[in-house]
């Protein structure tokens, strides 16, 4: 017969049982049913094969219980220890703290930042002779910047008319609803010399014309924060006039040589015969600010009525 193990008598053998049965932890589970088997008689060999674990693992259990108690049966691997993991980081905390101040500036030569910019401003914060720019690179990533092309925003672009423009359109509907009850109201948003994507992207007053567009290029910018890049288009003039229903995605394209009041007219005429305005369907047309649209000389058909919004109230 195998000889007993000591067991000390930290515990009684029922507070090893309960101790057993109310573990959490299923290392530390395991433990207290293997002590309590001991507690019960059984050998290390026998106790070790009941728990399923190896016998040196046993005597290792038994000898921290006996020597530390309650507090050599925890499970120590439990209580995270921070480890130094591969190389040292360029930047320490306070360092890393002035890069992402640093992003809410300009970088020195007033540009944008990019990665071979920051590698720079690296060297001249840490002293260090040569950062790669790729390192650069990765520290705006670990700052929470993406690579996103910017959207455009008109220099003219007006926040406070765009606004109200939205708060004015659906009373403007309203209104017209209620004059004209027995007829049926479209909406459709009209302008000379627009881009047919922009249009389909955004169906309200642009211009619309035949020529170059500042070409975007993407930058580093924070996640969720869309940049901006301040554009002034620059066209050669050939003429579309644009008749565009968000609703449906219906559109109406006159090709003119002008922009005036005479062609406004002819424009105003031939989108009436095209869309079959009568006195059972009326056409609410919005469209911007512009001279020859508000023009004493100006002819709106009959069954057309237009919403003008302001020259500022680019999207």
């Amino acid at each position: 017969m195998p000889k007993k193990a000591y067991l000390a008598p930290h515990l009684s053998l029922d507070e090893l049982k309960d101790t057993y049965r109310k573990a959490k932890d299923p290392v530390e589970s395991r433990r207290w049913h293997f002590l309590w088997k001991i507690a019960l008689g059984w050998s290390v060999k026998n106790s070790a094969i009941a728990v399923g674990i190896s016998n040196s693992y046993g005597w290792e259990i038994l000898k921290n219980y006996n020597d530390l108690g309650i507090k050599g049966v925890k499970n120590q691997k439990k209580e995270s220890v921070e480890h130094p993991r591969g190389p040292k980081p360029l930047l320490n905390d306070e360092q890393f703290l002035s890069l992402t101040e640093a992003f809410k500036q300009r970088p020195s030569d007033g540009g944008i930042w990019t990665g071979p910019k920051v590698a720079r401003w690296i060297e001249k914060e840490t002293g260090v002779e040569k950062v790669w720019n790729q390192r650069g690179w990765d520290y705006l990533k670990k700052c929470n910047y993406s690579w996103q092309k910017p959207s455009s925003k008109h220099k003219k672009g007006e926040l406070t008319e765009q606004t109200q423009f939205k708060q004015d359109l659906p009373l403007k509907v309203q209104q017209l609803q209620h004059k004209f009850p027995q007829s049926r109201l479209e909406i459709w948003f009209f302008d000379g010399q627009l881009t047919v994507a922009k249009t389909l992207r955004h169906p309200c007053p642009h211009e619309h014309r035949v020529g170059l567009k500042p070409i975007l290029r993407k930058v580093w910018s924070k996640v969720g924060e869309r940049p901006i890049a301040i554009v002034q288009p620059r066209y050669e003039w050939l003429y579309v006039y644009g008749f565009v229903e968000p609703k449906t995605g219906k559109t109406h394209w006159y090709l003119i040589p002008r922009v005036n009041t005479q062609w406004l007219n002819l424009v105003y005429q031939a989108f009436a015969a095209d869309v079959g305005v009568s006195s059972q369907k009326r056409i609410l047309v919005v469209e911007d600010n512009a001279a020859w649209h508000r023009s004493q000389k100006a002819i709106v058909p009959e069954g057309i009525h237009q919403g003008l919004v302001g020259c500022k109230t680019y999207q």
